[in-house]
């Protein structure tokens, strides 16, 4: 049975889709097969794999909304053990269109339930905001992995999001776990990046990534040509960064089963 994860972070610009589209390129090169699933209105993970989300015929925006099969939304990508379920700026309407739906936070849960088995992770890119999605997506998770960058105010409006959480865990989904926190835009020349470093890891703990995403250049461009930074660049800071990533979470992951 595969392990699903939401990528999550109400606070736009943290790295959240670069860290869905780059960790699961990452642990797909280590020959595992991995599901992302786009539940972002903005569709950036999907053309960052190089998806044309115009010309995808399903997405999740009909296996939520439509009913329509997971598999038949499911999309191959140019890496072999790595597919994904794009995304449609439709989604916006979404949450208006699900105001009347019967059980409305469990729809992509009950959607995905028979693909589940055929991965070993599932990570979905969650919409930098809490709503109706979000909560689809918390759901049908096993764990919450959370981006912070190291900038001011880095733990600002996190408080909502772990609020989310409880709630989720108390009516909805009582396994739901928080399965990391990663720092990313780190720059190890600053002191504002060891501060926040610091603070972060005085609030969470052992839940902090060992490993951190560095600023780099090429992380940035690599969605532009529709690819993961290790397809893009395998010799950049940022290839490195995911594939310590990777690695790491494959370790934790062993360590609690």
């Amino acid at each position: 049975m595969g392990k699903v994860v939401s990528i999550a972070n109400q606070k736009g610009g943290v790295g959240k889709t670069t860290t869905a589209i780059n960790l699961a390129a990452s642990i797909a090169v280590m020959e595992n097969k991995v599901l992302l699933i786009d539940i972002d209105p903005q569709s950036n993970a999907t053309s960052g794999l190089g998806i044309d989300v115009n010309h995808a015929k399903y997405t999740t925006y009909e296996v939520i909304i439509g009913n329509e099969p997971a598999k038949s939304a499911i999309v191959n990508t140019d890496l072999p053990y790595l597919d994904i379920m794009p995304a449609n700026p439709r989604l916006v309407g979404a949450e208006v269109e699900m105001v009347n739906m019967l059980a409305r936070e469990t729809r992509l849960k009950e959607a995905i339930h028979s693909v589940v088995p055929l991965y070993d992770f599932i990570f979905i890119d969650c919409p930098p905001s809490t709503n109706v999605l979000t909560v689809n997506s918390f759901t049908a998770s096993d764990s919450v992995l959370i981006p912070i960058q190291c900038e001011y105010f880095a733990l600002e409006g996190l408080t909502q999001l772990l609020n989310t959480i409880r709630l989720i865990q108390k009516s909805l989904n009582r396994k739901l776990d928080i399965e990391g926190i990663l720092l990313t835009m780190y720059d190890s020349r600053l002191n504002l990046s060891h501060m926040v470093k610091s603070e972060v890891e005085q609030y969470f703990g052992d839940k902090v990534y060992k490993t951190v995403i560095n600023r780099n250049v090429r992380l940035g461009e690599a969605p532009s040509y529709g690819e993961p930074i290790i397809t893009f660049d395998i010799h950049s800071m940022g290839a490195k960064n995911y594939m310590d990533l990777a690695k790491e979470f494959i370790r934790n992951d062993k360590q609690k089963t």
